[in-house]
């Protein structure tokens, strides 16, 4: 096995002095190299956006942003790092189930692209809004679609839902537009399911939704300047998963595409990526702490865990299956299955099962690959008052801390004790 040893010549060993572990190490040139292949693959037509519930730490997301990524948010704080990390407003859409008033109001102060409503209430919520300060809200409707999508490892569509309005109580409002002056319909939104594996699969969505959204457009009697065709696009993690072909997808896709753009020459088309575009290029890195045997079954004590790395034990659509994890620096010897446990009071705080691996001593170190998106923010940092691990971009050689590792006092600092007993001296 070959060895993994540095990012961009850095060498791991050296991030790990330098900023400590447990830390994720992002590489701009993955990140890089996954957005241009694809850009270069799919029709130019066709825009990306970065979604930043994947990985929202800025710089990562300022390094897609130039290299033409709009961005997809769903909290304020998603809008304010999109916007600091040089996104332009209009090419950013603010989606998700559960926005307030406090989300509406900054998106018409940022100037937004879109609001994607996902409910009749919330679109009766952003007209009062909008009629209010004597302006037009810009808003994509959310569909729930009446088909469904099979081969998703998570399902977002075409079921009983919280994303979304469903697609035949939108035909049955005709008079939708007429009953919302404050609004401006600009198109739609579908999103039907993540980590999605097959070609055929994402070009059959895609077409399917492209069609529903003509029909509502035309249904509905508003201008369809925008569809959004979600995207889902997954990074195969497990054994006996592969990646999609780029090359196969955009095969099957462009011409899908390109009838679409012959027809609709004045549509936006875009396609959210989350996932596929930030996980390659992040790894998260432990130090073994101590090794031990217990009945038989060999144990590595590792600095960090799962409360650092919630996806790589389970969470959402993943199963419990390893990720791909290797020991960093040199690999060679006889691999036998290993246990990596986390530091967590909790059986529970396995990163990694029956990994086979080289002999590990005090003082390894071990990635857990593909981590670069859904880690820390997805994850229960705080468990055990840990805090958040460091963060560290390396760009051109050269190492960036991008997120500081959060201190106990960093911890306590937010609290307040009440006066319910008197502190202990000391």
């Amino acid at each position: 096995m070959q060895t993994l040893d540095d990012v961009q010549g850095v060498p791991f060993i050296d991030l790990a002095d330098r900023f400590g572990t447990p830390l994720y190490v992002y590489d701009s040139a993955v990140l890089t190299a996954t957005y241009r292949r694809l850009r270069a693959a799919l029709n130019p037509g066709l825009e990306l956006l970065y979604s930043l519930k994947a990985n929202p730490n800025v710089s990562v997301c300022a390094v897609l942003g130039s290299l033409g990524a709009g961005a997809e948010v769903s909290s304020v704080t998603e809008l304010m790092t999109a916007r600091r990390a040089g996104i332009p407003a209009d090419r950013i859409l603010f989606l998700g189930p559960g926005k307030g008033a406090a989300e509406h109001r900054m998106c018409l102060d940022e100037g937004v692209g879109a609001v994607v409503v996902e409910s009749l209430a919330e679109m009766r919520l952003l007209d009062e809004l909008a009629r209010s300060r004597g302006t037009v809200a810009p808003v994509v409707l959310r569909v729930n679609p009446a088909f469904t999508v099979k081969g998703a490892r998570l399902t977002m569509g075409g079921r009983p839902r919280q994303f979304g309005i469903d697609e035949m109580e939108l035909m049955d409002r005709p008079g939708l537009l007429r009953d919302h002056p404050g609004l401006r319909i600009r198109g739609v939104h579908v999103y039907l399911g993540t980590r999605i594996l097959d070609e055929a699969l994402v070009v059959e969505n895609t077409t399917r939704i492209l069609d529903l959204a003509v029909r509502l457009a035309a249904r509905l009697g508003f201008p369809l300047e925008l569809v959004d065709v979600g995207g889902g696009l997954g990074v195969a993690y497990f054994d006996g998963e592969r990646d999609l072909d780029v090359d196969t997808l955009a095969a099957g896709l462009n011409p899908v595409l390109a009838a679409f753009r012959a027809d609709h020459p004045a549509t936006r088309l875009i396609m959210e990526l989350g996932r596929y575009l930030s996980a390659d290029a992040g790894i998260y890195v432990s130090r073994v702490l101590y090794t031990k045997t217990s009945m038989g079954a060999r144990f590595a004590v590792l600095d960090g865990g799962t409360h650092h790395h919630m996806a790589a034990v389970g969470i959402g659509s993943y199963v419990k299956r390893n990720f791909p994890i290797r020991k960093l620096g040199p690999d060679a010897g006889d691999h036998q299955p290993w246990q990596l446990a986390g530091p967590l009071c909790t059986p529970n705080d396995l990163l990694g099962k029956n990994v086979p691996l080289p002999e590990l001593r005090s003082g390894d170190l071990v990635g857990v690959l593909r981590s670069g998106a859904y880690g820390p923010t997805a994850s229960p940092v705080r468990f055990l008052s840990h805090g958040y691990p460091a963060e560290v971009l390396v760009h051109e050689g050269q190492p960036y801390l991008v997120r500081e590792r959060e201190r106990p006092e960093d911890l306590l600092d937010s609290q307040r004790l009440a006066p319910v007993v008197a502190p202990v001296a000391g």
